[in-house]
């Protein structure tokens, strides 16, 4: 039987690929056959992912940039271009919350810390636009067919407490996909797709402290979530790799502004 699920000779660039999710993403899309840039601020863990996948037999490039930055992005796609001649798709996995943005439970939320909430909306947010309008771009004019893989949350669906500024970041990159989605298709016909994917709770650099203590153990937050999920338990970053390697591939050609729910069940379950 023929598979569409292969990325054998696609040049697939990732942002927050220095992150946890976005480690298993450049591990699941080499292993796919991609080569995959991967592009974060973390010079050291970059060039160590890279390295691995090298090692293993694939083909990666370390991108170091700062998605908030347009002059990094362009650094980091012409570099690219020099390398490959051609970008084929892109995972917008950059993102994330901040301390000073998360609003506790006996804040003033009339004093609500609007610089922070700003920043945590840049980053999420117009992380997600400005990689897009430069890689994307670069998908159009060198290869002119690709796939471009968001991230989204279940945030956007369910009120969660504390995380104001990525709950609004995220339910824009949901509106986002979908518009894009419609311009792309009147412009470019099928060529050029856009989904998302919306992942449950994973444990990650910006909310571990959340869901757990120092010795491992659950917060009153983790709990929380744990009892929501029909699965009772948190994710695993490798979880994601099947829907995010089939919204890449051409197994998913008539996916189009599509949100794909990878959470264990939380969003449907009422905790009854």
């Amino acid at each position: 039987m023929k598979t569409d699920f292969t990325l054998n000779n696609k040049v697939i660039v990732v942002t927050g690929a220095t992150g946890i999710l976005g480690g298993a993403f450049v591990d699941a899309i080499a292993e796919a056959g991609a080569t995959v840039c991967v592009l974060g601020r973390n010079v050291k863990v970059a060039n160590e992912r890279t390295q691995a996948i090298i090692d293993r037999g694939g083909n990666a490039l370390a991108l170091i940039a700062d998605v908030t930055k347009e002059t990094d992005l362009i650094a980091a796609r012409d570099l690219v271009l020099s390398k490959y001649g051609k970008i084929d798709g892109l995972v917008n996995a950059a993102g994330g919350n901040m301390p000073d943005a998360v609003v506790q439970p006996d804040q003033d939320i009339f004093k609500l810390n609007m610089n922070a909430l700003k920043e945590v909306m840049d980053l999420n947010l117009f992380g997600t636009l400005l990689p897009t309008q430069i890689f994307g771009e670069a998908i159009k004019d060198t290869v002119g067919s690709g796939s471009i893989v968001n991230i989204s949350s279940v945030a956007t669906v369910q009120a969660l407490t504390k995380v104001l500024g990525y709950s609004l970041a995220k339910a824009a990159i949901d509106s986002y996909t979908k518009w894009f989605a419609v311009e792309l298709s009147r412009r470019y016909g099928d060529k050029i797709r856009i989904n998302s994917i919306a992942p449950g709770f994973f444990l990650t650099e910006q909310n571990r402290t959340l869901l757990t203590n120092e010795d491992g153990s659950f917060t009153e937050r983790g709990n929380l979530v744990i009892k929501k999920t029909p699965y009772g338990r948190f994710g695993s970053p490798e979880e994601l790799s099947g829907g995010l390697i089939w919204l890449l591939s051409d197994a998913s050609k008539f996916a189009n502004g599509s949100k794909v729910t990878l959470d264990g069940g939380f969003t449907i379950f009422s905790g009854v």
